[in-house]
């Protein structure tokens, strides 16, 4: 799960598999796997970020912290 926040300031949580895309325009617009739309204030790049670091995080767990 990533923690993203809202256009009006609201922060939560998403899980990032179910992302289908991501576009930036005035905001940023995520649509999910189900067709589902939000609109964050996360900007793309640091979205993606957030993504990496998740994953990161599970698969260094799964490992046993080596890298």
């Amino acid at each position: 799960m990533i923690m993203l926040k809202s256009i009006k300031g609201q922060e939560f949580c998403l899980n990032s598999e179910l992302i289908y895309k991501i576009e930036e325009v005035s905001d940023t617009i995520i649509t999910l796997i189900d067709g589902n739309i939000l609109r964050v204030s996360d900007r793309t790049e640091e979205i993606i970020q957030m993504i990496v670091d998740y994953k990161r995080r599970i698969y260094l767990d799964k490992a046993g912290g080596q890298q």
